[in-house]
């Protein structure tokens, strides 16, 4: 028993028997001052209901009605109607500190079960948030383990495409250093070796503009005017591959761009085309105004072979070429370049009927 409940179960033992003495005490004539000590009753067994619930508050009316009863029976004999209503009021005493205490009771179960629940809720919640932190770690970790990852084998693809051209250059040098070697075929040794010079470099080239941020400066620009000076600039290329070139401008807006950028993206998907399409192929680039995205809306289309169906997931990939001579990172440049300017880069195709690469850039404000 706790100290607090002794201590009130002592007052309200005292309480009860200090009402008993007032009835006691007081001369009958004064039947007024018995009718308010009667309801004094009530204050000691309510506030035993509350306090130990049913048992409580049956035991205080039990202890009112033995302090009580003596009174009636000794004191107000005789006076049958004043009996009875105190008895009825006695009966009403237990009645009372049975109905409360028992509320009280189940109300300190439900206060006890809240309670509980809460502390569990607590604890699920320290737990949740151990979990949570526990889990932001381990993400953490799995995105530092996939940069290494990706890193490593960005690495080794590298190494693998360095290692080509190398090998041809040792083969050629050490081709040059025999004796016997004729003029003429150490002219075409000597452009074999140029030859794959420049591709070591356009690799190294490639890798570092993609895996390496460039400053940029952003002005603005007319895309239709862009793209015709890339048309311009390819014809002679697209002559040669017996390509056309086809150009559908519609009305746009000035692009707030870094429009050296996007020429050497446009540039890649160009030449992509080109060389997709057969002698006779074409390639057309039809511009357009989306104004409820508010992107300009760029496609090139090819009406080449198409990009194959287990390819056309991977072209976006590092170092991943149909070519025998790409190097596998002109789309992964150029993605870079439109996501770099808040733009979006997909692809369509169907095996046979061309590909159409969609670029969609959204309008900004000229900063000033």
């Amino acid at each position: 028993m706790k100290k607090t409940d002794g201590v009130r179960g002592v007052a309200l033992f005292a309480c009860v028997v200090g009402i008993s003495l007032l009835h006691y005490l007081t001369p009958l004539k004064l039947s007024m001052l018995h009718d308010i000590f009667q309801r004094l009753y009530y204050l000691p067994i309510i506030l035993a209901a509350y306090w130990f619930g049913f048992r409580g508050g049956i035991g205080c009316a039990i202890l009112v009605t033995f302090c009580y009863a003596p009174h009636i029976l000794f004191q107000w004999g005789g006076h049958l109607f004043m009996e009875m209503e105190k008895y009825l009021e006695v009966l009403l005493y237990n009645v009372v500190g049975g109905i409360t205490g028992f509320l009280s009771q189940q109300e300190r179960f439900r206060r006890e079960e809240l309670e509980e629940t809460a502390k569990g809720l607590e604890d699920s919640y320290r737990q949740l948030r151990g979990q949570s932190e526990l889990i932001i770690r381990i993400e953490e970790q799995l995105r530092r383990a996939e940069r290494l990852s990706a890193l490593g084998e960005l690495s080794a693809i590298l190494a693998h495409e360095i290692r080509n051209p190398l090998a041809s250059i040792r083969g050629t040098a050490e081709i040059l250093m025999e004796d016997g070697t004729t003029e003429a075929s150490r002219r075409e040794f000597l452009d074999i070796l140029v030859k794959e010079s420049d591709r070591l470099n356009r690799v190294v080239e490639d890798f570092l503009r993609m895996a390496r941020p460039e400053p940029t400066s952003k002005k603005s620009c007319d895309i239709n005017e862009e793209l015709a000076n890339m048309i311009t600039l390819l014809s002679a290329q697209a002559r040669v591959d017996r390509v056309e070139l086809r150009l559908n401008r519609s009305e746009l807006p000035l692009l707030v761009a870094d429009p050296e950028k996007l020429r050497q993206a446009f540039m890649n998907i160009i030449l992509n085309g080109i060389q997709a399409c057969a002698p006779g192929g074409r390639v057309e680039i039809s511009t357009s105004f989306n104004r409820g995205s508010g992107c300009i809306e760029i496609r090139f289309a090819d009406n080449g072979p198409g990009i194959p169906a287990d390819a056309i997931g991977k072209i976006f990939e590092p170092f991943f070429t149909t070519k025998g001579s790409g190097t596998g990172l002109g789309l992964p440049i150029t993605r870079k370049i439109v996501e770099g300017h808040g733009g979006s880069l997909e692809v369509e195709s169907e095996a046979g009927n061309g590909a159409a690469f969609k670029v969609a850039l959204p309008v900004a404000v000229e900063e000033g």
